[in-house]
């Protein structure tokens, strides 16, 4: 029996999780959450067999944030990543956490529920319609540092509150921000905030 943690933020959605899993004779749901600080709780008391992380919960931690917690707490749970938004960096990031498996939130019952025994037995699954993604899409080009000044930049800050933010002069910010331009083969800094935000960069 494989005995299954849903996080879903969502009600409606991790009921209708928890519904389809529970009509399968080789799994079961131990227990249902919806934040990333209840997953890892739960899961390090439960050790379950599979974990079902949403992307983005709220809280201190989201889906990634999480898994990166029970690889350091509970490593031998097994870790399927869902999102409705299928980016491919947010793809690299999940399986850098170490999630097993990434599926759409919109997949197939059936999809899922094989997606859940393929990790529960140690493979690695992805959705096929995600890994054709990766494949053809180019990598994200930004830094950590850059991608964080590019994203206080998109909220509207300005030169000296990016600064003071992540502790920078204004000319770093400013040189920072003209090399992501450039990078980005981007207009300005407008259309580089475009420009990461449609690639899941940012």
């Amino acid at each position: 029996m494989i005995n299954v943690l849903l996080a879903e933020d969502m009600h409606l959605i991790r009921g209708a999780l928890a519904a389809l899993i529970e009509l399968e004779d080789d799994m079961r749901v131990v227990g249902e959450v919806a934040t990333g600080e209840e997953a890892v709780a739960r899961g390090v008391e439960l050790r379950p067999e599979v974990v079902v992380l949403d992307i983005q919960m709220p809280g201190r931690l989201d889906g990634i944030a999480a898994a990166e917690e029970f690889r350091a707490r509970a490593p031998e749970c097994a870790l399927l990543m869902l999102t409705s938004a299928g980016r491919t960096e947010t793809l690299r990031r999940a399986l850098a956490a170490g999630a097993r498996g990434f599926m759409v939130k919109d997949a197939p019952p059936a999809r899922l529920a094989e997606a859940i025994r393929r990790v529960a037995a140690g493979e690695s699954v992805i959705d096929p319609s995600l890994a054709a993604a990766a494949i053809t899409e180019r990598p994200n080009p930004l830094t950590p540092r850059e991608a964080a000044v590019l994203r206080r930049a998109g909220e509207g800050a300005d030169l000296a509150e990016i600064a003071a933010g992540l502790f920078l002069s204004k000319g770093t910010v400013r040189n920072y921000l003209g090399a992501i331009v450039t990078k980005l083969d981007a207009r300005n800094r407008l259309d580089a905030v475009r420009i990461a935000a449609e690639n899941g960069w940012i």
